[in-house]
């Protein structure tokens, strides 16, 4: 995708109904030494930040639950529309974890420290309108009965993102993305 000179916006959702992303599979992490819980929590890490450093917008269309991981990812995009039912929250703390795949440093980014401490230190789930009053979202919308509203909102966000220039909109991301370096 980085080299595609045809991609202009990803759209990032899910194929299950009722689920964006529900995080790692903490029964298999479980069996893992801590050099495997260490190159494991790397490559997610790394990941992330390539999706984040995309040198096109990126939307996380979130339709259902995005727990720990799966916020992660949502929160590596530039621009993220949930259901007013999805469910999420980085819910590492309820384990015993630590949310390990940039969540530490871009929910405070997208929320504001102690709003961001609280989710996480709680591990607390909040909803779609939730999460768009926190400014975690850029839009909320009701889910419709194919369970696809955050998607179908999101497309449409792409497609108002499309007939810009696209070298500017690259550059807006990357001037955006550096200036918060500053």
């Amino acid at each position: 995708l980085r080299f595609d000179e045809q991609v202009r916006v990803v759209v990032f959702k899910s194929e299950v109904k009722g689920v964006f992303c529900a995080g790692a599979d903490l029964k298999e992490r479980a069996k893992m030494d801590d050099a495997e819980v260490g190159e494991f929590v790397r490559r997610l890490r790394n990941l992330m930040d390539e999706i984040a450093a995309l040198p096109v917008p990126t939307i996380a269309a979130i339709d259902g639950y995005a727990l720990g991981g799966g916020l992660e990812l949502a929160l590596a995009c530039d621009l993220r529309v949930a259901a007013s039912t999805a469910k999420m929250g980085l819910i590492e703390t309820t384990r015993g974890l630590l949310p390990g795949a940039g969540g530490t440093q871009r929910l405070p980014r997208c929320v504001g420290i102690g709003l961001a401490k609280e989710l996480i230190f709680t591990g607390r789930q909040i909803d779609g309108e939730q999460a768009f009053s926190m400014g975690l979202v850029n839009h909320s919308v009701p889910q419709n009965s194919e369970g696809d509203a955050a998607y179908q909102r999101a497309l449409a966000l792409a497609k108002e993102i499309l007939p810009q220039a696209p070298f500017a909109v690259k550059m807006g991301k990357l001037a955006i993305n550096k200036g918060m370096e500053v």
